[in-house]
């Protein structure tokens, strides 16, 4: 993990590599942002902004379930 400066808010974020927000979902789970946040150990938003990157490179999937989002590979 690392911080960069994030332009548009002017605050320093720590960067993730994209397997440990892959390596949270592991086979036949689903997991809300709010548990892959916990598992990963960054702020829900970045977890959100993460996993809807990679859902859309085709990386993983994602649903809105009630008012969450659910997230799978």
């Amino acid at each position: 993990m690392k911080q960069e400066k994030d332009t548009s808010t002017g605050r320093f974020e720590e960067s993730f590599h994209d397997d440990v927000f892959l390596k949270a979902l592991t086979e036949d789970s689903v997991l809300s942002t709010k548990e892959v946040a916990k598992e990963v150990g960054c702020s829900y938003n970045l977890a959100y902004r993460r996993l809807r990157e990679l859902a859309e490179e085709g990386r993983l999937e994602g649903k809105i379930i009630g008012n969450s989002y659910a997230w799978w590979i």
